[in-house]
């Protein structure tokens, strides 16, 4: 059962651990009839060998396609068929199975993400039909330059670091998993040390502590990840083809880990230069100088390291014109060319998007575990609107003059094919 449990006498909060060390986390929330329920399991992409890229993302696919409980319709029936839904999503450090449920059916919403990852078949019929579909996927995301530019970005950023590899896979790789690769990816990854059961909604605790025992508690195993030693920066203009009509641009730089105390400087800095209409970036590029129709910086970040950068589509013409302006917008910012009044506005800003944010138990539920995961501890909303808040003028520059210069910038252009 379990060996240590917490609550936060400020919030609605309860944490506990069971006794192989899967750790529970929930936070009530009375006034709604759902709760969003999901296990995190801390693996993801960057835990691949380069020789099995994309085998995370096709283990994820894989668990729907049968248990030895329940064929692939009942899986997807079990909770649909209540006015539920039941997803899952990879990415680079994390892989979540997660439900969306009426309070009364939480119990039926755990059994069935239990089953997920406890008792799959991996049936070997299945895994082949399956990836025809992954390839599918991955020949999709390479149609749709917009999305082909993060993955090309991502590797002359951190080549050859596992944050590099594709998230989907190569195509050749995929082909090639067996079930053995699966079984040895789930037993050397998924063990409960590495398991965060989160859920928000109206949910008692300790009901979910009960399901979780039932469950989990036989589950035995322990696991370190090895998150290896990050390339040295690359910073330069690295060019990219494809059959596109359209040039796509990321630019940008690691940045700080997710528990770094200058992330909600750096968040702030997001919501200034590219995060909606009235960033400095959309105003600039677009509305000023009709550069793009689409501009917007991006903000991420991992257990050792993070990423800012920006995007725009653009004509082969304007590459140059729009990375100078992107660029002089930059060194704006390091020549403090910013007042307190539009701070005080982007905090505003960024506070009104992370509470109506967390009006979804979705993202309450996703929250929780991201907290565990990369904090070990779980802030209020009331301490992070204090850290938005304490933010100044001089860590805006701080964090700026650190990474924002040209010199750190890996610059990723894919052009149309001449």
């Amino acid at each position: 059962m379990a060996s240590n449990q917490n609550v936060n006498e400020s919030s609605l909060y309860q944490k506990t651990v069971l006794s192989n060390g899967l750790r529970i986390v929930t936070e009530k929330i009375p006034y709604v009839r759902s709760v969003s329920i999901g296990l995190w399991i801390e693996a993801g992409t960057r835990d691949e060998l380069p020789e099995q890229n994309g085998i995370a993302h096709f283990l994820e696919h894989m668990v729907f396609k049968g248990t030895e409980n329940r064929n692939a319709f009942e899986i997807a029936d079990a909770l649909e068929s209540l006015g539920g839904n039941l997803n899952a999503f990879t990415s680079k450090e994390l892989t979540s199975f997660y439900a969306h449920v009426l309070d009364e059916h939480v119990g039926i919403a755990l059994d069935v993400l239990s089953d997920l990852i406890l008792h799959p078949l991996f049936d070997r019929a299945e895994i082949e039909k399956e990836k025809n579909v992954v390839i599918e996927e991955i020949r999709d995301m390479e149609d749709t330059p917009d999305d082909l530019i993060f993955e090309y970005f991502f590797q002359d950023l951190f080549r050859p670091h596992p944050l590099s590899l594709s998230t989907l896979g190569k195509k050749e790789i995929v082909a090639k998993l067996t079930r053995q690769d699966l079984l040895n990816f789930l037993q050397n990854h998924y063990t409960p040390n590495r398991i965060v059961l989160a859920a928000a909604g109206n949910v008692e605790h300790e009901q979910i502590v009960e399901l979780a025992d039932k469950y989990f508690s036989h589950l035995s195993g322990q696991s370190q990840r090895h998150l290896g030693n990050l390339p040295e920066l690359r910073a330069g203009r690295y060019f990219w083809e494809s059959t596109a009509q359209q040039t796509h641009i990321c630019l940008g730089c690691p940045v700080i880990p997710y528990n770094h105390p200058k992330r909600h400087a750096l968040l702030l800095l997001h919501t200034i230069l590219g995060s909606g209409m009235s960033s400095r970036l959309f105003q600039l590029l677009r509305e000023q100088y009709a550069l793009a129709y689409s501009v917007f910086s991006f903000a991420d970040f991992y257990l050792d390291t993070g990423v800012f950068g920006v995007y725009i589509g653009t004509d082969d013409s304007k590459i140059d014109a729009a990375l100078k302006l992107i660029h002089s917008t930059f060194q704006d910012l390091r020549r403090k060319k910013m007042n307190p009044t539009e701070l005080e506005k982007k905090k505003s800003e960024l506070k009104g998007n992370l509470l109506l944010g967390l009006e979804s138990t979705s993202n309450r539920m996703s929250r929780l575990a991201k907290m565990e995961i990369y904090l070990n501890k779980f802030n209020t909303l009331d301490d992070v609107i204090h850290d938005i808040e304490k933010v100044t003028l001089e860590q805006i520059l701080s964090v700026t003059e650190e990474f924002f210069s040209e010199e750190r910038m890996v610059e990723t252009i894919l052009k149309p094919k001449t």
